[in-house]
């Protein structure tokens, strides 16, 4: 991986009897968007937590921008952004007010406080609401204006914990271009959330950790190859359900599931299967299928093959 920003080796993280980390890595490259997955308590918070300086680990190190993380605290601080799933400013204070006061919290001179207000509000499409009180902003403007709190200092590393939860589909959306353009102003974003989508839109690579591991990791078209493509056959004659069932488990080696008496549907191994085979495989067994179609896996239904299993790592 060329230029990490993000790097963390063997990171283990215990609490009492609980493992929440259990010797992770990671490496995020500069200018990209990193989509950390996993199921509730696989350790994607303790790994966030422990990367953006707000807890310890207990073996292992990270550093961001080349700083440690525990040593150098102080200059990772001051290079990283961190917003997290509910928007932290001053509902009684305008959203001007608001972004004047996290520059002075941050030190920044009145003036120079207020120009970067201004540019923020301006960038991300806020500027027509800066003026009325925050209480009054819709739940995808309050989430943008949190977000753009984190900018005043321009971060080099932005971490967002589930930016989109409980926003509406509309909203999500303008999170989603405020990343964009972020990351094409050359911001890396590490990003949390539960949305498998949000995860397959906005993600260059993707980590799946569970049990305090990373068990995958790839761009989410690499990640959806894993498990193939999905054979879906609607039969002109449910009469014919047993020979097609006999011709997909031949080509899968497994059996199909069914619905209804008259579809069938089962996951290929691998990539290399085409669809003019297939139908002429159907037509030998003197299947007449009514359609016939071949769809890729979407990242669900890879994130839930992956994290089936019920036992920890060891």
């Amino acid at each position: 991986m060329a230029d990490p920003i993000v790097v963390a080796e063997g990171l283990h993280k215990s609490f009492g009897d609980t493992h929440a980390l259990r010797g992770l890595d990671l490496s995020v490259s500069r200018g990209t968007v990193c989509g950390v997955l996993g199921p509730n308590g696989a350790g994607k918070t303790t790994a966030v937590r422990i990367l953006a300086t707000l807890s310890d680990p207990d073996a292992g190190h990270a550093r961001i921008a080349g700083y440690d993380v525990v040593r150098e605290a102080d200059k990772v601080r001051s290079r990283i952004g961190l917003a997290g799933q509910y928007a932290a400013v001053d509902e009684k204070l305008t959203g001007r007010s608001n972004l004047h006061m996290f520059g002075r919290l941050y030190h920044l001179p009145r003036s120079e406080a207020r120009r970067r207000a201004d540019e923020l509000l301006e960038r991300f499409g806020l500027m027509d609401a800066a003026d009325r009180p925050v209480a009054g902003y819709s739940g995808g403007m309050r989430r943008r204006l949190d977000l753009i709190t984190c900018l005043i200092l321009r971060p080099e590393v932005l971490f967002l914990d589930e930016p989109t939860t409980g926003l509406d589909p509309r909203s999500r959306g303008e999170i989603w271009d405020s990343v964009r353009e972020l990351v094409a102003g050359g911001t890396t974003v590490l990003l949390t959330t539960q949305y498998l989508d949000e995860a397959d839109q906005l993600a260059d690579d993707i980590v799946v950790i569970d049990h305090g591991q990373v068990i995958a990791r790839g761009t989410p078209d690499e990640l959806k190859a894993t498990i193939g493509e999905h054979l879906e056959v609607v039969l002109a004659d449910p009469a014919a359900l047993r020979p097609a069932t006999t011709v997909l488990s031949g080509l899968a080696g497994t059996e199909p599931t069914t619905a209804g008496d008259d579809q069938l549907s089962v996951a290929l191994p691998g990539s290399g299967f085409r669809l003019a085979d297939i139908v002429r495989e159907l037509d030998r067994a003197g299947v007449n299928a009514a359609d016939v179609r071949l769809r890729r896996p979407s990242l669900d239904e890879v994130f839930l093959r992956l994290t089936a299993r019920k036992e920890p790592v060891r």
